[in-house]
């Protein structure tokens, strides 16, 4: 079941639900998604910079099945790094979700209408962007929106992984979704070395 979960051609993505935001969260949120600067990492020291460019390349490797492009490859990885990075979450949890939620395909949706990599749900632009679902087809946008969600979320669930992963499908207290999500996670660890 797991690997049918995890390699089906179908996005995977439950409900997120749309709950009523504090004027301040949404405020937040808004502020969150709304820099645009483009997703080029900043080092503090070349040795920061080095390690950046490791792990790409390893990331690279184990990314080469699933899109065969180098430069797209290139992209798609420093863009996650960079949004994981600025919303404060795990590079590799981030990767894991999005292969469980569209298996790394830009414009995959699901049968209640996510979207894109992260399988964000539309309601979203309305609530905290400009109201353009389109727009989540766009890799940037659409992994930037997934990791603010996601990071409001964990939040939320003040820092419980378990539950912040089913609050982001939809799914909240059932294990079938965190643990598919947490699983792919390890294909995504790195360790440096």
């Amino acid at each position: 079941m797991l690997a049918q979960l995890l390699f089906s051609e179908q996005a995977q993505a439950g409900g997120q639900l749309e709950e009523p935001l504090a004027d301040a969260v949404r405020g937040a949120l808004s502020s969150a998604i709304a820099n645009s600067a483009p997703p080029v990492p900043e080092f503090a020291s070349t040795d920061a910079r080095l390690a950046y460019l490791r792990w790409l390349g390893t990331m690279s490797e184990r990314l080469k099945k699933k899109t065969p492009e180098w430069q797209l490859r290139k992209e798609f990885l420093q863009t996650v790094w960079y949004e994981s990075k600025r919303a404060g979450l795990d590079v590799a949890l981030v990767l894991g979700l999005v292969q469980v939620e569209s298996n790394f395909r830009k414009h995959a949706i699901s049968s209640v209408g996510a979207r894109g990599y992260m399988q964000v749900m539309p309601f979203w632009t309305r609530v905290i962007g400009d109201g353009d679902a389109s727009k989540l087809f766009h890799m940037q946008t659409n992994l930037r929106f997934g990791c603010v969600i996601l990071r409001h979320y964990l939040d939320r669930e003040k820092g419980d992984v378990f539950m912040t992963l089913g609050r982001y499908n939809g799914s909240r207290g059932k294990a079938e979704y965190p643990n598919a999500v947490l699983g792919a996670k390890r294909n995504w660890e790195y360790s440096g070395a």
